[in-house]
């Protein structure tokens, strides 16, 4: 993990009346201030250290959110909303102390419309049941992190989550409809709509979807949904190295196909998967995973043609999987890599950069390169169709950190100059806020602080995040 400067936190004397006022205005059953049980709202799934909050909030209410709120303002103590802390970029980790907000106990699916294909829910929903839910009705919400059985809808909407469906679907904030939020200040906005049109007013629905909980929290959202394909199939293209791979994905978007998913997993990740019992070709130092969906003549059409695509960008074999249980444990599996790589060494770092599609070879080789000379692990897999790579740098001795900090800053500087964009779906958080300005312009950086003082002139919420450190907390 790298090193981190604590943040300032709350007096003593603060969190003693903190803990007495919510106490008194959500009630004993809500509050945790018990050390241990607060550590299980301590760290996220990133390299950032956990820290220990002063108390726990577990709403189960937008009154309760409110009632947090207040108590906070009063007593100038920071809130850090929190929904299945499923992150990667340390959204959720209290970095200043203070009142972790959870929302996980906010759960509830108020409405599925089939006629008007939306659905009404609460943020502690945990997307997997949202999406089963959902499917039952025959309909569909496309966006699918690889967390979706633990992440809450909460934490996707903050993060405007995406995952492999994003190159056909988008991502989640192409979802949300409206949203129900309490702010710092304490005021409740219903912003969006119900409706599939409405451009009345600005955009806040957008601002907030993606704002990583650091302008209100969600309450409720109003999501669309889509009618649910018929059919599915997944086909693997195996490469001898990742210039065949690379061409492969050229040569299938320049052909105008749209699969709903183009995975690119390289050497290191497939030895990985071959260690979890996925049989794949020891030849192979790539490989593609390419999904198509829709009716059965448009799959097939898609299959002959993705297939071709593949053949003539040089796959040692193109394969389908055979069956509905085939496919679920490929992904089942793709799912899991980013926990099969943290059990391969001490320490782990996962980065999900973006640059246009045209460049994902040239940055491939570019990781490699960057690994070999400041001497660290590379492996790497992503969502090639969106040019969204996800870099992993493992080590074990604990000396290698200025090393591994040496590699990041490479890393995102070439990213940068190939024109791409520091994150394409797990936010900047507080793992990537001091490189913000490395993509950003001081002019852009201070408007949205700005923004973030309209909607929190405290600097209460989620201090920390997004922005480097300076000044005031995370305004």
């Amino acid at each position: 993990m790298l090193p981190r400067e604590p943040w300032p936190r709350p007096s003593a004397a603060a969190v003693d009346a903190v803990r007495r006022a919510l106490g008194r205005a959500v009630g004993p059953s809500k509050l945790v201030t018990d050390p241990d049980a607060m550590g299980a709202y301590a760290g996220d799934e990133s390299d950032q250290e956990p820290v220990l909050p002063d108390a726990v909030v577990l709403a189960a209410s937008a009154d309760d959110v409110a009632a947090t709120f207040a108590v906070a303002s009063e007593h100038g103590v920071p809130v850090t909303p929190r929904a299945a802390g499923s992150g990667k970029s340390g959204g959720c980790v209290p970095v200043a102390g203070g009142i972790v907000l959870a929302t996980l106990g906010m759960r509830a699916l108020k409405d599925i419309d089939r006629r008007e294909h939306l659905a009404v829910v609460e943020p502690g929903i945990i997307l997997a049941d949202l999406q089963y839910a959902v499917e039952s009705e025959g309909l569909f919400f496309p966006p699918d992190p690889n967390s979706r059985a633990a992440a809450a809808l909460g934490g996707n909407i903050a993060e405007n989550a995406a995952g492999p469906r994003a190159f056909k679907y988008g991502a989640t904030r192409d979802y949300v409809l409206g949203l129900d939020v309490v702010t710092p200040t304490g005021a409740r906005l219903r912003t969006g709509r119900r409706t599939k049109k409405g451009v009345t007013g600005y955009d806040v629905t957008s601002l907030l979807v993606g704002s990583e909980g650091t302008l209100a929290v969600t309450v409720e959202a109003t999501l669309r949904l889509v009618p649910k394909p018929e059919h599915v199939y997944t086909v693997l293209g195996l490469f001898a190295d990742g210039s065949g791979s690379a061409r492969a994905v050229a040569e299938i978007v320049a052909a105008g196909l749209v699969p709903r998913c183009l995975e690119l997993v390289d050497e290191a990740c497939l030895g990985a998967m071959r260690q979890e019992g996925v049989g794949v070709d020891e030849r192979a130092g790539a490989m593609l995973i390419v999904e198509v969906d829709g009716d059965e003549p448009a799959c097939e059409r898609a299959l002959e043609a993705v297939g071709a695509r593949l053949d003539e960008a040089g796959a040692l074999d193109v394969l389908v999987a055979q069956d509905g249980a085939q496919r679920e444990r490929l992904w089942r599996v793709r799912s899991d890599l980013s926990h099969t790589l943290r059990k391969m060494a001490r320490f782990k770092i996962a980065e999900d950069v973006v640059v246009p599609r045209t460049r994902m070879s040239e940055l491939v080789v570019e990781v490699g390169r960057i690994g070999q000379a400041r001497g660290v692990r590379t492996m790497s897999y992503g969502h090639a169709g969106d040019g969204n790579l996800h870099v992993n740098f493992l080590w074990d001795d604990p000396a290698a950190v200025p090393r591994v900090e040496a590699a990041l800053r490479d890393l995102f500087t070439r990213v940068l100059a190939m024109g791409g964009t520091l994150t394409g779906e797990h936010g900047i958080g507080s793992s990537k806020a001091e490189f913000l300005p490395l993509e950003q312009s001081p002019e852009l950086i201070r408007l949205q602080r700005d923004l973030k003082r309209v909607f929190d002139p405290q600097g209460i919420l989620n201090p920390g995040k997004i922005f480097p450190r300076t000044g005031h907390g995370s305004c």
